[in-house]
């Protein structure tokens, strides 16, 4: 038995990947080169430098949608992360495009999410409109996929970064808001984003009593199925038909439709709701407590996060708090503002 070697897989890739994939031989390359592997390509040391890294163990303790649940089945950022993952491998392999590059990419896409989900990044967003005035340069809002790329390419590794490829940085970078990605790999991993939470979404939602499936809009269930499988796997074998041969990723009319209406569904309904929104201002205020701290007191930075000037404060700041998983946050802010006394 011989080993197979990278460069049996990158013939491979050639061999049986569409004229559309991203060939890992072919990458637009790393900020700094590295020795070949000789057992792995490019995008599969990608996903290995992804799966080692600090950030991507934080996701098992950061909120998805409902903050602190009462229960071991409700999705935390990790397993969004992996269910997405699952299905954007799905469709690049029956694309025959680049499963290793879209597996890098999906594992990639959260790791700059904050504690509690999207509240975390609302209360940066509150924080930077106040701070503006005082530190210019402060962004218009805070973008998880920005710090997702910042993890990767300057805070991982004591501040070396991951140094993946650009093809995976791509697909981080545009996995939501403006622009798409360039390769139709990091565009799968768009959609399958989508895809993953609208339907697990609807999960949670119901395993915490916040609606009920009969609850979900009639039209979107007839196109889409009345159930959490039947619904995936409608809109995954939609994704795989109307992309195949296509030089961009996407669904049809109606099915996207269906899924737009789901979604706008769970605005109304779950995401604004009194049950998943009750405790926000608390975790709110948390957020917002911690990033007035340190910005008030850089020196209670841990070293690896010390401004190099006031330039890069806000920057700092944002790098650790966003960082934080929910219960690292909440045990930060009770050793900084709750009396010893008062605790339980």
């Amino acid at each position: 038995m011989s080993a197979l070697l990278r460069t049996d897989i990158e013939a491979g890739e050639h061999a049986s990947l569409s004229r559309l994939a991203a060939f890992a031989d072919e990458t637009r390359g790393r900020a700094r080169a590295l020795d070949p592997d000789p057992y792995r390509t490019e995008y599969q040391r990608d996903r290995d430098r992804i799966i080692h890294s600090k950030a991507f163990r934080r996701l098992m303790h950061k909120t998805q949608v409902f903050l602190a649940p009462e229960g071991d089945h409700y999705r935390t950022r990790l397993t969004h992360t992996l269910e997405v993952s699952q299905i954007a491998r799905s469709v690049a392999r029956a694309l025959r495009l680049n499963e290793d590059l879209t597996e890098a990419i999906a594992l990639g896409h959260d790791l700059g999410h904050t504690p509690f989900g999207h509240v975390g990044e609302d209360a940066l967003s509150a924080c930077y409109d106040e701070v503006r005035a005082t530190y210019p340069g402060v962004p218009d809002a805070y973008h998880h996929n920005v710090q997702s790329v910042r993890v990767i390419e300057e805070l991982e590794y004591d501040g070396k970064g991951l140094n993946l490829t650009w093809e995976v940085r791509d697909g981080v970078a545009h996995h939501t808001g403006d622009g798409m990605p360039q390769t139709l790999e990091g565009q799968i991993v768009r959609l399958a984003d989508r895809i993953a939470y609208v339907n697990h979404d609807i999960d949670d939602a119901v395993r915490g009593g916040v609606l009920s499936e009969c609850h979900l809009p009639p039209h979107a269930v007839a196109v889409l199925g009345a159930t959490h499988g039947a619904r995936i796997r409608t809109m995954v074998r939609d994704t795989i038909a109307t992309s195949d041969g296509a030089e961009k990723i996407g669904m049809s009319a109606e099915v996207w439709d269906a899924m737009m209406e789901l979604r706008s569904f769970l605005f109304e309904n779950v995401y604004l709701s009194p049950r998943a929104k009750e405790e926000e201002p608390k975790s709110f205020g948390v957020v917002k407590a911690l990033f007035m701290h340190y910005l008030a007191h850089p020196e209670a930075l841990p070293d690896e996060y010390r401004p190099v000037g006031t330039g890069d404060l806000v920057q700092r700041v944002t790098d650790y708090v966003a960082g934080m998983t929910d219960r690292f946050a909440i045990g930060t802010y009770q050793d900084l503002f709750v009396p010893a006394s008062w605790r339980m």
